[in-house]
């Protein structure tokens, strides 16, 4: 399928018209009208049509995860960092806001693992204890954050949007949320961990946890758009 990373801009169709045109103009300047066959001049002028429809429309598949994404990304916890993940998503084509939601969890989901992977890895090297005791905590609240958002994407995959009893979709909307506000609390209590450490373990780890942090806070904003009853952004401290 087409992912958001194959979109155009509409301008970029505009100067394809202008160059297709050029061409067409300089031919016909230098070729008699007679010599040109009626097939040639119905092949260039459907050329010529189709360029044109697809420059002055703009609107397909493309065009509506783009709008998807740049609206619902407006009133987001970190917007700018909404957009760019969002917008370089390379999953299914996003046309609604259940796919959407999905995707922010996808990538929420992504990043903890990376983050799960690296801080494996400094747990076996760090030597200071105190440093470790807090590693080893921010391990163990990583695997349950990616756990949780787990779990949140396979309530999102099967929530009726559409049909089914209403009470349903709000027991569905409840575990959504209760399993990714789990998973923002346990990046949250990761860094509370590192109260009182310093040096660069403490700061890449507060890197890698931040960046969880705020796309998790920004799939919870997406699930909460399912529900108009909430929507409170969740601002993760710096």
């Amino acid at each position: 399928p087409t992912t958001l990373n194959s979109y155009q801009p509409v301008t970029a169709l505009h100067f394809s018209f202008t160059e297709i045109t050029l061409t067409w103009s300089l031919s016909l300047s230098h070729t008699p009208v007679q010599t040109m066959a009626p097939p040639q001049k119905l092949f260039l002028a459907a050329i010529v049509s189709a360029v044109i429809v697809a420059a002055t429309t703009g609107h397909g598949p493309n065009s509506t995860a783009e709008d998807i994404v740049h609206s619902s990304c407006v009133h987001a916890s970190y917007p700018s960092l909404c957009v760019r993940t969002l917008s370089t998503y390379s999953g299914p084509t996003i046309t609604n806001q259940r796919e959407l939601a999905q995707a922010a969890v996808k990538i929420s989901l992504s990043h903890a693992q990376a983050a799960a992977k690296k801080l494996a890895a400094v747990r076996e090297t760090v030597g200071k204890k105190r440093v470790k005791a807090a590693v080893v905590d921010c391990v163990e609240m990583i695997g349950d954050s990616v756990a949780d958002l787990s779990r949140t994407l396979g309530v999102l995959k099967h929530l009726h949007v559409s049909g089914g009893s209403a009470n349903e979709f709000r027991w569905q909307m409840s575990n959504a949320q209760t399993w990714a506000s789990a998973a923002l609390t346990d990046d949250d209590t990761c860094l509370d961990g590192f109260k009182g450490v310093e040096g660069k373990v403490k700061t890449d780890v507060k890197q890698w946890m931040t960046k969880v942090a705020r796309v998790t806070s920004n799939a919870l904003y997406m699930i909460n758009q399912l529900d108009e009853s909430r929507g409170k952004p969740h601002v993760v401290r710096s």
